[in-house]
């Protein structure tokens, strides 16, 4: 398998270059790779809860799909273990955006086998999810006596991210019967 390519070649928000061609084959995504994120919604969604955390960037930011499936699996991990079933988690983004990589040969001959650089459109290699500055990426609800769990999985989640992340407390108010 390929290694993968550090976060910091992805990380930044811009717009990709779209390719276009007087063949349209060579104009569009031929195929988009599987997204690695398992589960979006986490824990009981049946019962009541007075606590929503939200973990959000502090900068605008692409998050990759795998950055995003083991900052999940680390907060679930720590939910389940000190809060089993008296939590809600959420996954609030979903990585549409492809991200493409052209890759350059290195070594003896290889300036024959490249195709330059010149409107390169690239390979198909990851999801991202574009998400902007102050945007809930993850959202835990919880009661007040798991509050701490809470906060800990998402300092947890807050470390496989590769951006500056801020947990924001919010009460939910009671509804009305």
């Amino acid at each position: 398998m390929a290694k993968l390519m550090r976060a910091v070649a992805w990380r930044r928000l811009e717009r990709p270059f779209t390719r276009k061609s007087k063949f349209r084959e060579k104009s569009y995504i031929r195929a988009v790779p599987n997204n690695k994120i398992v589960k979006f919604v986490m824990g009981n969604q049946k019962k009541e809860y007075a606590f929503r955390l939200i973990l959000s960037p502090k900068v605008d930011i692409q998050l990759r799909h795998n950055s995003l499936e083991s900052a999940r699996k680390t907060s679930n991990r720590v939910m389940e273990k000190q809060a089993p079933q008296n939590y809600l988690m959420k996954i609030r983004v979903y990585p549409h955006h492809v991200l493409r990589n052209n890759p350059l040969a290195a070594g003896a001959g290889a300036d024959r086998m490249s195709t330059g650089m010149k409107h390169s459109f690239g390979k198909s290699v990851g999801l991202a999810a574009r998400v902007r500055k102050g945007q809930a990426v993850f959202e835990i609800n919880v009661n007040k006596e798991k509050l701490e769990s809470a906060k800990l999985a998402l300092t947890r989640a807050r470390m496989k991210l590769p951006c500056d992340c801020a947990i924001k407390v919010e009460q939910i108010p009671a509804k009305i019967a």
